[in-house]
Formats: C-alpha cells, sequence, structure tokens
C-alpha cells in the first residue's frame, strides 16, 4: 500500500468555528437499549462534531472560502465558508478547491468547481457530488473523500447520474448538487502504520471468525488455518452472507436503470 505523507499541508492553521461545533457523545457502538449491536467499536480520542450546510440554503449568495479544515468525523476535508451577509458555514470541500475561491449556490450559476445548482441545468458528463435524493432535503449521495458522479443524460423531468459504484439511477432533475469531487482522494491509500493509531479513532481488537469454535461464530472450526466452516458462509446471526441482497428500500428499485457491477 502506498503511503502518502504530508497530505494535509493545504488545511490552514487555524482553531475551527466554535460557533459551528457540537458535543459528539459516544456511543461505543450501543444501541438505545445499551446492548452492542456494532462491534469491535469503543474507546478513541474525544471529538467535537461540525455542523455542516449539505444543502447550502445560502441561494444567490456569493460566499468566500475562508479555511480547510480537517473532520475527524469524516473522509473529506471541510471549507469555512464566510458569505457577503457575514455568516460562516462549513460546506464540504471540492477537490482542488483554495482559500479565497468564491462559489455560489443558484438554481443556474457558473460551471466552475464548488458551485452548486439544480442537475437540470447542468451539461452532460459534469462531474458532480453531494446530490440531492428529494429536493430542498439536502445533499445525501457521493459525500465520501474522492467520491464524484457523472450526469448522463435529462429527461421527463428526472436526471441520469452514474454513481461512483457504477450504478445508473434516476434523480428529480430540481435535485440540487456541487460541482466537482469531494476533496482527500488520496484518502484510500492511507497508511495507519501502527495499532494504536486505530484505537484511537475508535475501533477495538477483531478476532477472524475462522480462529473461533463452531459454538462461537459460523465460519469457526477445522484444524488449522482452515477456511470457512459451513457450505453457505453466514453472519454470527445465522443470516446468508456473501453475494445474498440486502437492499430494504425496494420503492426506489424503480429508480435504478443500471445496476452496479
Amino acid at each position: 500500500m502506498t503511503k502518502i505523507k504530508n497530505s494535509k499541508q493545504i488545511l490552514s492553521k487555524k482553531e475551527p468555528e466554535k460557533k459551528l461545533l457540537l458535543a459528539l457523545k459516544k456511543k461505543a457502538g450501543r444501541g438505545v437499549s445499551g446492548r452492542i449491536t456494532i462491534r469491535h467499536r469503543g474507546g478513541g480520542v474525544k471529538r467535537a462534531y461540525r455542523i455542516v450546510d449539505f444543502g447550502q440554503e445560502k441561494l444567490g449568495i456569493p460566499g468566500k472560502v475562508i479555511a480547510l479544515e480537517y473532520d475527524p468525523n469524516r473522509t473529506s476535508f471541510l471549507a469555512l465558508i464566510e458569505y457577503q451577509d457575514g455568516e460562516h458555514r462549513y460546506i464540504l470541500a471540492p477537490h482542488q478547491i483554495k482559500v479565497g475561491d468564491e462559489i455560489t449556490c443558484a438554481e443556474k450559476t457558473e460551471i466552475k468547481i464548488g458551485n452548486r445548482m439544480k442537475l437540470k441545468n447542468m451539461p452532460i458528463g459534469t462531474q458532480v457530488f453531494n446530490i440531492e435524493l428529494e429536493p430542498q432535503r439536502g445533499g445525501k449521495l457521493v459525500r465520501s473523500a474522492g467520491g464524484t458522479a457523472k450526469i448522463v443524460a435529462n429527461e421527463d423531468g428526472f436526471t441520469h447520474v452514474e454513481m461512483p459504484s457504477g450504478e445508473i439511477r434516476k434523480i428529480f432533475w430540481d435535485c440540487f448538487a456541487t460541482i466537482g469531487q469531494v476533496s482527500h482522494p488520496e484518502w484510500r491509500f492511507r497508511d495507519l502504520g501502527k495499532a494504536g493509531k486505530r484505537r484511537l479513532k475508535g475501533w477495538r481488537p477483531t478476532v477472524r471468525g475462522t480462529a473461533m469454535n463452531p459454538p462461537d461464530h459460523p465460519h469457526g472450526g477445522g484444524s488449522g488455518k482452515s477456511p470457512i466452516g459451513l457450505k453457505h458462509p453466514k453472519t454470527p446471526w445465522g443470516k446468508p452472507a456473501r453475494g445474498v441482497k440486502t437492499r430494504k428500500k425496494r420503492w426506489t428499485e424503480k429508480m435504478i436503470i443500471k445496476r452496479r457491477k
């Protein structure tokens, strides 16, 4: 794995905006009943949550990038925007945006990295991210580091968007999206270097299922470094795994034109 050094040189040397911070209470992988619902989570360093404007509701008001900041709660960087009315807001930083650049959110605006507009007003082939799934509900799709989708077609009130997974789906063309690619694409090549770094991120040690006994895990059993014990792999709760469809929101299937590979 390639080790990326000094990947955060572009970040501003300033403290986070205090008015845009919230206390983040730790759950340690436990649900409302207090039981562990996500295994191998717990501990980690204390971190505050940054309030991110995924919708960019400041329509028609130009904003200026005054800082690029690290966010411990997500893989991408954040851009601190100062609007002409004096308000500050965090947004997902587009790749290659710089301090001093100006952005605009409007129904139709200039095709420029960081600008946000309705899908129906973008040319075919435009790369976008932070896409709304429903109008005026804020960006929901393509928000992780390096993510980008591509506009393929416009027809009958829908825009056909090719997702990072290769899936092509229809989205209402009145939905907003940001032009460009999510910042920090080199995140996928990161090298934590040691187990302690992973513990600081809240991950606890993990035991492989194949190393357990048959009563403890469906993959357990066998001698030595044996493969999965059962003929058909299952989760620790006995549900089929590997290749089984887990999609629950069936009502959105009509919006999918082409499945991901």
